[in-house]
């Protein structure tokens, strides 16, 4: 039996989850803060975490860079706002999904199975295992890090949401990705067509690869269809993440 930290402030929905999520097998804790959520991350063992960005006192968005940086339990995100450019920041800090109020349990319920079959895969040995570096066209990658090294020998910081992207190009490079296959290999999942999220994530990797935006050579675009990851070399292999 799996547990679920459900983190909101809202005793209704975290009422309606706790009865919802038993109907599935799920253990289901409930916090109201950053306090609350703490106390229960230190008295269960738990699988994953549902986060609302809303809270009173320290926001979700900090909550969801705390948990990640010591732990690697899988966070799905809750938030009331439409805004793209909080969702491209929600992952950047390390969630795994993000739902936008209100929503259906259900489709919870559709999403939490989802990740965790994610990680499950993620968990088995490989026939051949990933490389801790990776080198295209001069670069690194450096997989366990999460940095890159230019060619000139400057090592550049990748966000979680910019290293996972990386590497969904570098997996299959020369591809065609549409925006919501990108969103989806990247993510583990197929999400909302937010065109601006992968843009703007796209756009950040650039910059990072010394990429010109106006006449770009690596990360391509190709009109009506999405982008394309254009490498002349390629040594080494990227693993599924968790």
């Amino acid at each position: 039996m799996q547990t679920i930290l459900v983190v909101d402030d809202d005793v209704e929905i975290t009422t309606l989850l706790t009865e919802y999520l038993a109907r599935f097998g799920y253990t289901t804790l409930a916090a109201g803060d950053a306090a609350a959520m703490r106390a229960q991350l230190a008295a269960h063992s738990v699988d994953l975490v549902v986060l609302d960005v809303m809270l009173p006192g320290t926001d979700g968005i900090t909550l969801a860079r705390e948990l990640r940086q010591r732990s690697r339990v899988p966070i799905i995100m809750l938030t009331a706002r439409a805004d793209p450019y909080d969702r491209v920041l929600g992952l950047e800090m390390g969630a795994d999904d993000y739902m936008a109020k209100p929503f259906e349990p259900r489709e919870l319920v559709a999403r939490i199975q989802t990740v965790m079959r994610r990680l499950a895969h993620e968990g088995q040995p490989a026939s051949q295992g990933p490389d801790e570096v990776v080198r295209f066209d001069g670069w690194e990658l450096h997989c366990v890090e999460r940095h890159l090294r230019s060619p000139q020998g400057v090592v550049v910081p990748l966000s979680n949401a910019e290293f996972r992207l990386l590497c969904t190009f570098l997996r299959m490079p020369r591809r065609i990705f549409s925006r919501d296959q990108l969103m989806e290999q990247a993510r583990g999942r197929a999400m909302d067509a937010f065109e601006r999220s992968i843009d703007l994530l796209v756009s950040r990797l650039r910059t990072k690869l010394a990429d010109d935006p106006r006449s770009p050579s690596m990360i391509r675009t190709v009109r009506g269809a999405g982008y394309l990851f254009h490498v002349h070399t390629l040594q080494g292999q990227v693993g599924w993440l968790r």
